[in-house]
C-alpha cells in the first residue's frame, strides 16, 4: 500500500485498510487487531455477531474496531445490520437505505453509508446503474440517521494493471462528477488483494483486503447462513 501510494504521489495515510476478515475465525482478527489493524469487513450477519462479541472481550479494547458490512444488504437483515455496524457498503437502493434509516438506533452515531455502483455491466454482480447514482445519492441523502460517505464497486477481474484501472476509472470519474454536483462524499471504497495497487493509484480511500492479509478462508459459510445474510 504505501509503495502503491508513493508510486501514485499519494501518502498511505490517505488510504484506510480493512480486513475483510470472513470466514475467518475471531482469533485470527484478534491477531490481527493486535498487529494493527482496527477496521474489519464481514459479510455475513450471523458470522459477524460472534466475532464482535468476542473481540469486545479481547485484550485489545473492542471499541478500537470498526465494523464494515460489505456483503449484499438484504431487507430481512437491515435490522442487525443498522445496529450493530458502523458502516454499510452495499447499497444500492433506495428501499434498503430507508430500512437501514429507520432501524438505526437513535443513541447509535449515523450510520456510514456506501452506494455500490455496478461496475463493467455483470449481471451477476449487485450495484445501482451510473446513471442512476445521482439520484439515488440526492434520495438517500434526505434520510436521518445516516451519513453518505462514499461509492464503493466491484469491477470486473482483471489481471493486466491497464485493465484493472480501466475499471476504477469509471468509478472515480463517478465520483468526481457528482462531488462537482455537490454529493460530499469523501470515500472510494474499492480495490481488494489483485487490484489494490490500481485502486490507489485511482484514489481509493479505502482497500478491502482479505487473502493477502489473512490468507485463504478458514471457515466457509454454511448453506444456511448464505441463504439468510
Amino acid at each position: 500500500m504505501r509503495a502503491a501510494a508513493l508510486e501514485s504521489g499519494r501518502s498511505v495515510d490517505q488510504v484506510t485498510l480493512m480486513g475483510a476478515s470472513k470466514g475467518q475465525p475471531a482469533s485470527v482478527l484478534a491477531s490481527a487487531l493486535a498487529a494493527g489493524v482496527h477496521d474489519f469487513g464481514e459479510s455475513y450477519v450471523q458470522d459477524a455477531l460472534p466475532k464482535m462479541a468476542a473481540l469486545a472481550q479481547a485484550p485489545e479494547p473492542g471499541a478500537a474496531i470498526t465494523w464494515h458490512f460489505i456483503g449484499a444488504v438484504q431487507a430481512n437483515k437491515t435490522r442487525a445490520v443498522a445496529e450493530h455496524f458502523a458502516w454499510v457498503h452495499g447499497v444500492d437502493r433506495l428501499r434498503i437505505a430507508a430500512r437501514l434509516s429507520e432501524q438505526r438506533p437513535y443513541h447509535a452515531a449515523p450510520l456510514n453509508l456506501c452506494v455500490q455502483v455496478r461496475i463493467g455491466a455483470e449481471g451477476s454482480k449487485g450495484g445501482a446503474e451510473p446513471h442512476e447514482v445521482p439520484q439515488l445519492l440526492r434520495d438517500i441523502a434526505r434520510l436521518p440517521r445516516l451519513k453518505l460517505r462514499g461509492l464503493m464497486c466491484l469491477p470486473p477481474p482483471e489481471t493486466e494493471r491497464a485493465r484493472q484501472q480501466h475499471w476504477l476509472h469509471q468509478l472515480r470519474q463517478l465520483f468526481e462528477s457528482v462531488n462537482a454536483d455537490g454529493a460530499g462524499l469523501d470515500t472510494l471504497s474499492m480495490g481488494m488483494s489483485a487490484d489494490l495497487e490500481a485502486a490507489i493509484h485511482e484514489g481509493a480511500t479505502l482497500v478491502r483486503i482479505g487473502t493477502d492479509l489473512f490468507g485463504p478462508r478458514v471457515a466457509p459459510p454454511s448453506p444456511s447462513h448464505i441463504q439468510s445474510a
